[in-house]
């Protein structure tokens, strides 16, 4: 059975059984494409897990899975070994039968900077546009969320959710292969949306915008972060080529823009809510994301500019409600 069956399922009882005939299929054609060649391995991998009842599942404060007792007899160096089949692992960090997978990103850090300033996820329906493997989904779930679905077209991130479901099993969460592009018109479904690190990808972000509020129902939230500059309303930056070696940054606004734009979308009660300069120690190369990182990023003769010269890596946090 899909690991998706029974979100499908939910769509059907919703009365969305059209929505759920069209993702099915996105979904199916999503995986379907190998580029890399490394869906065999993958399905491999999650084949050669282990079945385990676990003593200890803790999505609040952490990600914390099982204990290395719970693998009862199953190799610890193994599980290690099917785990780094998935790399790169970005966002965490996880804690799975004590092992500590280290990613790149200390989402958790991200996390306890956004919580304070959302409304309660208690009884929500949530969608997180661009979650990555969906951490922070887990996190939500923590916070009592009916129900989160993430969307990410990266398909080593979903194949991680996969891996992380192999062993919680929950019904009440999901991470889809597909982009925000993919979703239903007017869905207008979800309590809470969150966009966390993708509007500087995105080529219109006033398209991005309304995308998003598209998927809010009447009154939801929004929470959005997003690199933002230093400036006064109007103010924005347009990489000429790269940004922190990215090539897909198209706009990156000052705070005051930020608000603007989603005003002009027709969110209310916009306001930013954080605003932090990202730090070697947040973001950086491990032993379970061997590539480049934020250090490689930035000029070595000054960490205030990137390689190229821009202003470094800061991010703020924006809450606002659909109309």
């Amino acid at each position: 059975m899909s690991v998706y069956q029974p979100f499908y399922q939910h769509l059907d009882a919703m009365g969305l059984a059209s929505w759920r005939q069209i993702l099915a299929q996105q979904v199916e054609e999503k995986l379907a494409v190998d580029r890399h060649g490394k869906m065999p391995m993958w399905q491999e991998a999650l084949n050669a897990l282990p079945q385990v009842n676990l003593s200890r599942l803790e999505l609040k404060t952490a990600v914390e899975v099982g204990t290395e007792a719970d693998l009862a007899g199953f190799s610890r160096e193994s599980l290690i070994e099917l785990l780094k089949v998935f790399h790169p692992w970005r966002k965490g960090p996880y804690r799975l039968f004590d092992i500590e997978i280290d990613t790149e990103w200390r989402s958790d850090w991200k996390w306890d900077r956004v919580l304070p300033h959302i409304q309660s996820l208690h009884g929500r329906r949530v969608l997180d546009v661009g979650g990555g493997n969906g951490y922070h989904g887990w996190r939500m779930l923590g916070e009592g969320a009916e129900l989160v679905v993430g969307i990410d077209p990266t398909v080593v991130f979903a194949m991680q959710y996969q891996l992380m479901q192999h062993f919680i099993q929950s019904p009440r969460h999901f991470v889809l292969p597909i982009g925000i592009e993919q979703m239903p018109d007017n869905l207008a479904w979800f309590d809470t949306v969150l966009s966390m690190g993708v509007l500087y990808h995105r080529r219109s972000p006033l398209k991005h915008l309304m995308e998003l509020r598209s998927c809010l129902r009447p009154k939801g939230e929004l929470v959005l972060e997003t690199l933002i500059i230093d400036g006064e309303q109007g103010m924005s930056l347009m990489p000429e080529g790269r940004y922190a070696k990215m090539k897909n940054v198209w706009f990156i606004p000052s705070a005051a823009t930020m608000m603007l734009w989603m005003r002009k979308c027709g969110f209310r009660d916009v306001r930013c809510v954080d605003i932090n300069v990202t730090s070697v120690e947040e973001q950086r190369r491990t032993e379970w994301m061997t590539f480049e990182s934020l250090q490689d990023y930035l000029d070595p003769a000054d960490i205030t500019k990137t390689i190229e010269g821009y202003p470094a890596p800061k991010r703020g946090v924006f809450i606002a409600t659909a109309p």
